[in-house]
């Protein structure tokens, strides 16, 4: 008997047929006003509730005035520092004991998000049941509970000076740590390998871990389950990976975009054999998943423990701009991210831009973070824009990257301003000028306004392209205290900081 069968059914009814509820707008808004009244009604015994006077609000447009202001982490910081000191009733009811660490903010301090018992099993957890329901609601014949799951996380930060009891680190090993132990008998590695901090010696133990496994399914970061499976195929001699695992069928990946790996991944993997699912699922909240096979886009959770607001991209530097429901986007435009959710998150920026694909159902793609944008020359160069670029060269070159980052190089007295692009390569093209004129080609043609810029060299030279030695990614994460499976490199930057970072590492 196929469990799997039995196992779809049960999240058909659970998430699917629940989703289906909010397929159009006026089902939109109904789920999304039901969710704020719950977040309100507790919040409201908060100490942000108190302040921001949340038990007057009886509804969106009470909330959208009596809690008018959009904040940063800058403005949380001060409240979530008090909950991570143990007070109970500051952001959300009770006592918070996990926090997820983001890499920093412009001050130069790590960001902690509070992950609460509300946020683990209303929105985390039912996240992933939302993404394995839509799965198999998308392909029928699937078995992927006939074997393991392979999850792929980070560790907890080591921080002596945290208070008994109080759990710092990726969001993965939040939630690998607080899992139901059920969950534990399908998936792999075990919790003391999954949480290991030294990436040296975790690498190892997670080939050693999962080699002669039946895993069915892979979850985690594109970049750094790429670094797994070619371990794995070589430790196992093999060419690829479903000559080691031979039932896998689905890759559950968010964090970064698919796009420069894909190709990598097809020349891994059995291509015919292989599935791909997107996920949306940062520190702050779950808030999407591929629900198509016959589109890229995700289906935002509406009912998930997160109310969301968008605030159109143009509008960011207004201080003034106030935020749309999900019910009044406009279709092919690209906001900034507002939620209101229960980790206590209160009308917070997280930093992404998103683009609505289509607004009933509610679906988005990932256009970038609202700091990781280059616009030094007025180019507005965007980071879906660089990824699709990479994806296109790479099919038309043949070469693979591993990593890549940008930013602007400028004006001399004998140059114009350019891009510089730092690339690590698994396979180099034959030729890095021929490279980076493809690339400036493909730019050009995904975005007009760097396109203008380009255009005679008058406002903007050609791009220059900087070959990275192998690992000098690793090595700044690892210097920057952030190597590990969730960790990621900003692909696009306003300034030079990092990238003056990874160049002093080469000379």
């Amino acid at each position: 008997m196929n469990i799997t069968t039995i196992a779809r059914q049960l999240y058909f009814n659970r998430i699917v047929k629940a989703s289906q509820a909010y397929a159009t707008i006026a089902g939109i808004e109904k789920v999304q006003r039901e969710v704020l009244c719950a977040l309100v009604r507790k919040g409201g015994k908060t100490l942000w509730g108190q302040e921001h006077n949340l038990t007057a609000v009886g509804s969106y447009e009470d909330f959208a005035r009596e809690h008018r202001d959009v904040s940063g982490y800058s403005t949380f910081r001060p409240y979530v520092m008090r909950m991570v000191a143990g007070e109970r009733d500051i952001l959300w009811p009770g006592i918070t004991r996990n926090f997820a660490q983001s890499s920093g903010t412009s001050d130069g301090k790590s960001k902690y998000i509070p992950i609460t018992a509300d946020s683990l099993k209303l929105n985390h957890y039912r996240g992933g049941e939302a993404t394995v329901g839509h799965y198999l609601n998308q392909y029928p014949d699937s078995r992927i509970f006939s074997g393991r799951s392979f999850i792929l996380g980070g560790s907890f930060a080591n921080e002596l000076s945290l208070p008994r009891g109080v759990r710092v680190g990726d969001l993965s090993a939040n939630l690998i740590a607080n899992i139901n132990p059920l969950v534990n008998l399908l998936r792999i590695p075990s919790m003391d390998v999954a949480l290991m901090e030294d990436w040296t010696e975790k690498l190892p133990a997670l080939v050693e871990a999962s080699i002669n496994q039946n895993v069915t399914n892979i979850s985690g970061v594109p970049s750094w389950f790429m670094t797994v499976i070619r371990e794995v195929i070589g430790r196992a001699g093999a060419t690829t990976i479903h000559d080691v695992w031979p039932n896998l069928e689905v890759f559950f990946h968010g964090g970064i975009s698919m796009a420069p790996y894909r190709e990598q991944y097809r020349r891994l993997t059995n291509p015919e054999r292989m599935r791909y699912i997107e996920t949306y699922n940062a520190s702050e909240g779950f808030f999407a998943v591929q629900a198509s096979r016959d589109s890229t886009s995700m289906l935002l959770l509406l009912d998930a423990g997160v109310f969301y607001e968008f605030i159109p991209v143009e509008e960011i530097e207004n201080e003034d701009a106030q935020p749309v429901p999900a019910w009044k986007v406009e279709r092919g435009r690209v906001y900034s991210l507002v939620i209101t959710s229960c980790n206590g998150l209160w009308r917070y920026t997280i930093g992404d831009t998103v683009k609505i694909e289509n607004t009933a159902p509610l679906e988005i793609s990932i256009a970038g973070r609202t700091k990781h944008f280059i616009n030094a020359f007025g180019e507005e160069l965007m980071v879906y824009n660089t990824d699709r670029a990479i994806a296109a060269v790479m099919a038309t070159t043949g070469c693979e990257i591993a990593n890549y980052t940008v930013a602007p190089l400028y004006a001399t007295g004998k140059t114009r301003g350019r891009h510089q692009w730092l690339v690590e390569f698994v396979v180099p093209p034959a030729d890095i000028a021929r490279f980076a004129s493809l690339l400036d080609a493909e730019l050009r043609r995904l975005n007009s306004d760097y396109d203008a810029k380009r255009a005679g060299n008058i406002f903007l030279d050609p791009p220059e392209v900087v070959v990275a030695p192998e690992g000098l990614f690793d090595r700044w994460l690892a210097l920057s205290g952030r190597l590990g499976g969730q960790r990621k490199v900003p692909r696009l930057s306003n300034d030079r900081h990092i990238i003056e970072q990874m160049l002093k590492l080469i000379d």
